[in-house]
């Protein structure tokens, strides 16, 4: 049987290496750092947020992930309850709450829920994303300007 402190020894005399490397990495930024380079963003979606609001019944969340590194946007919008079959789906941008905007991204494919799709972003659209300044809208033949909807804003 061993010592306990002989084998705490023998771990750390393997692992220090490792640690040291890892942390010397990480102090001249050659380490990638996932917390840096992304921020989640999310939103509810209802149809109080729309401009003018509607009456709607229905609600909805979007949660996005942005990596900075690439410009790349990734996001799944899930929804339930609207008057009838989503017609269509966008981000729109750039706009704060209470005002309209044009379509920055449409969703591609089905709109049914849950919606799911990524795209890269121009550096222009990444800045407003970033800002606040876009929302996802659910339209519905109802409701052709947007049933729903909710600001994409940064979530811990």
């Amino acid at each position: 049987m061993s010592h306990p402190l002989t084998r705490r020894s023998l771990v750390l005399r393997h692992a220090l290496p490792a640690v040291l490397a890892a942390a010397a990495l990480a102090g001249c930024g050659m380490m990638p750092s996932m917390a840096s380079n992304t921020t989640k963003l999310a939103a509810t979606l209802s149809g109080s947020a729309e401009v003018p609001p509607t009456t709607s019944g229905g609600s909805g969340n979007a949660e996005a992930t942005f990596d900075r590194a690439t410009n790349k946007l990734s996001w799944k919008i899930t929804y339930t309850g609207l008057s009838g079959p989503a017609t269509a789906g966008h981000f729109h941008g750039p706009a704060m709450p209470g005002a309209n905007a044009g379509v920055a991204l449409p969703f591609k494919g089905a709109v049914t829920s849950p919606i799911e799709g990524e795209a890269m972003l121009s550096a222009e659209q990444a800045a407003d994303l970033l800002a606040g300044k876009w929302y996802a809208n659910i339209h519905t033949a109802a409701n052709p300007g947007g049933e729903i909807r909710g600001q994409l804003t940064p979530s811990p």
